[in-house]
């Protein structure tokens, strides 16, 4: 059925749990299980950035990366102690939004489903802030399970 399955992970509770489901699906499939985390990148916003914040371009860029690298190193852990290994991917953003490098990074890998959470963000926050679940379905070519987090 399923034999490669892409997470997205942007180190919220909402994704763990979208990368618990994922990691337990992928054993009980004996699929394989990639973690992917888009970081932002500071040449995305020359216009905006350049002069407009205090330090090195360089440094901000390295910050995000590490940042990016501590997300994905704590969902492979997760992915582990959930008994499954997983193939870690840090992907740079290039400008586009964070849904659309997740659907072009599960047509390269040529992932059968993506799971992802869903923050159920409403009104202004998911106006101003987008979803990038919700691109994701609208965008995917393969199935999308979407996770939400526990209500308390």
């Amino acid at each position: 059925m399923y034999r490669k399955i892409l997470v997205a992970v942007d180190g919220s509770s909402t994704s763990e749990e979208a990368l618990v489901s994922a990691a337990r699906l992928a054993r009980a499939l004996s699929a394989r299980l990639r973690i992917m985390h888009v970081t932002d990148s500071p040449y995305d916003y020359p216009d905006v950035m350049y002069g407009h914040v205090p330090g090195d371009v360089e440094e901000l860029h390295e910050a995000w990366h590490k940042a990016g690298q501590e997300v994905i190193d704590r969902a492979v852990a997760v992915a582990l102690r959930e008994g499954c290994a997983a193939e870690p991917r840090l992907v740079e953003g290039n400008g586009a939004h964070a849904s659309e490098q997740v659907v072009e990074e599960a047509r390269a890998w040529g992932a059968d489903i993506i799971v992802v959470g869903a923050s159920g963000r409403r009104g202004v926050k998911r106006l101003l802030l987008g979803s990038v679940a919700e691109g994701v379905a609208r965008l995917a070519r393969v199935p999308v399970l979407l996770v939400r987090a526990p209500t308390a």
